[in-house]
């Protein structure tokens, strides 16, 4: 039992998914404010076996534990299989996903529909801080690896990994 007759606090739970190849401050912004929202917010890396990252799954957990540990209520797991699964597993009634543009809006609104119809899990839409809302990991890839400057997308630690990852010290 939980609630207002039980001796445990209900705790309110959150998760932020996504494949985090790598995190940007955009992922960052989204997954802070989660945290200012939720008790516990998990962060959930998706494991794709038919895609190549920059970064392995562990790489990309590694970075994200590192560079959300300031907030002191994330914890960072990888998934696979149905986000609405990896919910009921750990009890978490909320998934948050940040908006960049209303063409994130189509899809995002079909995937919250579906989770919900799967589980009764809602999604929370959050748009996007607008510094961030062109920003993209894949985009963050792209540029890095022509040389661009991607200093001011992703944390210092990010560029570092990147850096080593791509050749460019």
């Amino acid at each position: 039992m939980t609630g207002p007759e039980s001796e445990e606090p209900l705790l309110r739970r959150a998760v932020c998914p996504g494949s985090f190849d790598p995190v940007t401050n955009g992922h960052l912004d989204i997954i802070g404010r989660a945290s200012r929202l939720y008790d516990e917010v998990y962060v959930a890396v998706m494991i794709n076996k038919s895609k190549q990252g920059l970064f392995t799954v562990e790489e990309r957990m590694d970075l994200l534990r590192q560079t959300t540990a300031e907030y002191g209520n994330v914890s960072v797991e990888a998934f696979h299989g149905l986000l609405v699964d990896f919910c009921k597993q750990r009890e978490i009634p909320a998934i948050v996903k940040g908006l960049r543009a209303v063409s994130d809006f189509d899809y995002e609104l079909q995937m919250a529909q579906m989770n919900n119809g799967l589980s009764g899990v809602e999604t929370l839409f959050v748009p996007t801080n607008p510094t961030y809302s062109f920003l993209s990991s894949s985009l963050v890839k792209e540029v890095a690896a022509w040389g661009g400057d991607v200093s001011h997308l992703v944390p210092p630690l990010v560029l570092e990994a990147l850096a080593d990852r791509l050749g460019r010290k």
